[in-house]
């Protein structure tokens, strides 16, 4: 109860506070990328039930000749790349922490597609609300593979507490400050997630 009542009041003061943010970059994403503004997308959230997250528009609509979209590389052009970059894109999700769909810090929701590849320890990570940051996020973000993500974000659900969300916050604002693991190499974002190379569970210790 103490999580989500700092959820509430941490995203409600926010979205306050970065309203005129909020309402610039709407306007460059119309500008940019036309309609519609926002981004929805299904992703599995507490327990692994499905919810719509809402993120501002970072990439063009390009499909192939069949139809299908083009590799994000493609569709992501230099005004969405500095959405990314900045984590402007993100700004939305603060109403999905609202709602309760969300949570400020917690293991970010990823695809629903990925939902059979976890192995029985990766998929602890859906007993928490999904966070709008991590603690997978700053330690590597995207530039660690899948592996290294998933144990890291279930050494969170073991180890969380207020002090720890306040900590990933602030070192998630320094993360945004240098841009600093954004990608992958040589990737516009991350690879896709295609099964765990890891089956056994790794003992960490993280600081």
């Amino acid at each position: 109860m103490i999580k989500r009542l700092f959820d509430i009041t941490a995203a409600t003061a926010a979205l306050v506070i970065l309203s005129p943010v909020y309402a610039i970059t709407a306007y460059k994403v119309s500008k940019n990328l036309g309609a519609p503004i926002l981004f929805r997308q299904t992703r599995p959230g507490l327990n692994g039930k499905p919810f719509e997250m809402i993120k501002f528009r970072s990439m063009k609509d390009a499909l192939d000749i069949e139809g299908n979209p083009l590799p994000d590389s493609e569709r992501l052009t230099a005004f969405g790349q500095t959405l990314r970059n900045t984590s402007l894109d993100e700004l939305p999700e603060l109403w999905n922490v609202i709602k309760g769909d969300m949570s400020l810090v917690g293991p970010r929701p990823l695809l629903m597609e990925y939902l059979p590849l976890y192995n029985k320890e990766q998929n602890r990570r859906h007993q928490l609300r999904p966070g709008i940051t991590g603690f997978a996020q700053v330690n590597g973000r995207n530039a660690i593979g899948w592996d290294k993500k998933l144990e890291l974000d279930t050494w969170y659900i073991d180890n969380q507490s207020l002090w720890l969300d306040i900590k990933i916050l602030f070192k998630t604002v320094k993360k945004v400050l240098i841009k600093d693991d954004i990608s992958a190499d040589g990737e516009a974002t991350m690879s896709k997630f295609t099964g765990s190379q890891n089956h056994h569970v790794v003992e960490s210790s993280y600081e």
